[in-house]
């Protein structure tokens, strides 16, 4: 990935922060838990022959002494594609066959003790699974300082930054020795990682009107060995109190790839939103 992209990536995470989110305002009294469960599906038949699912499910707790949130991402798409009809190990033509070509899920949460009304301890914990991805899998462990800098009814920013542990499996892959006839293939299982990384979350919430909102979210977890960026972005517009549809786009950067892998991988979404709780 060029470091261009990069830097879109991370201004596309800061542009929607306004100044005055700085200013020493007193946080709005929140208390109690609050959430959203999202889901989307798309499904084509006939000529083409493909199926996507995305859902998604958050909640937390806020009072004056806690500020925990939780969550469960999945993403799951089968679709035709090509795929290359060996005879005798040589590629003799191509077929169409009905594959998984995205299989994804994350899930975690944070807990976070406050020790005043915008400071807290905050110790978070996620594990990310992707067939797709540079690593099969993810397990990270942190802990840190949140600061909340700026809650009232209209918008909300906060941020968290601290050191943690990252374990993660590095996806197989095949290599081909084609100087042998026929072709030799040979699947790699990369060992597992492990390292030391910083962590920093950034999560933005504005009310654009009294029926559409804005949120963003900015994740970093980096370490010596690899640097993993997660910027997701959506506007949800209400239907009525509890149901809203909401259009999102996710991005997902690891900067160590294997063959056949790529750095940057985007996830664009409309989905239904149930919402409950003390806020959407």
């Amino acid at each position: 990935m060029k470091i261009s992209r990069l830097a879109t990536l991370v201004a596309a995470s800061t542009l929607c922060l306004p100044v005055l989110a700085l200013a020493d305002a007193p946080a709005a009294p929140t208390s109690g838990w609050s959430g959203s469960g999202e889901f989307g599906l798309a499904n084509a038949t006939g000529n083409t022959k493909s199926l996507n699912l995305d859902a998604k499910l958050k909640f937390g707790y806020e009072d004056d002494t806690w500020k925990d949130a939780f969550f469960l991402d999945a993403n799951r798409a089968k679709s035709n594609v090509k795929v290359p009809v060996l005879v005798n190990g040589a590629v003799t033509g191509e077929a169409t066959s009905y594959e998984t070509t995205a299989n994804h899920f994350d899930v975690g949460g944070s807990v976070g003790y406050k020790f005043s009304p915008r400071a807290y301890i905050v110790g978070a914990a996620r594990y990310d699974h992707d067939d797709f991805a540079p690593n099969r899998w993810q397990q990270v462990a942190s802990i840190g300082f949140g600061y909340i800098l700026m809650k009232d009814a209209r918008q909300e920013l906060s941020f968290e930054a601290g050191p943690g542990y990252k374990r993660y499996q590095p996806q197989t892959y095949s290599v081909v020795d084609a100087t042998v006839t026929p072709p030799i293939t040979t699947i790699v299982t990369p060992p597992v990682q492990d390292e030391a990384i910083g962590r920093g979350l950034v999560n933005y919430k504005l009310a654009l009107t009294d029926s559409a909102s804005l949120q963003e979210t900015f994740l970093v977890e980096a370490g010596s060995q690899n640097k993993y960026y997660q910027n997701d972005i959506g506007v949800a517009v209400a239907m009525t109190k509890t149901l809203a549809l909401k259009v999102a786009y996710e991005n997902r950067y690891n900067s160590n790839i294997v063959p056949g892998t790529k750095h940057l991988d985007g996830l664009f979404t409309t989905n239904l939103v149930y919402s409950f709780g003390g806020s959407k």
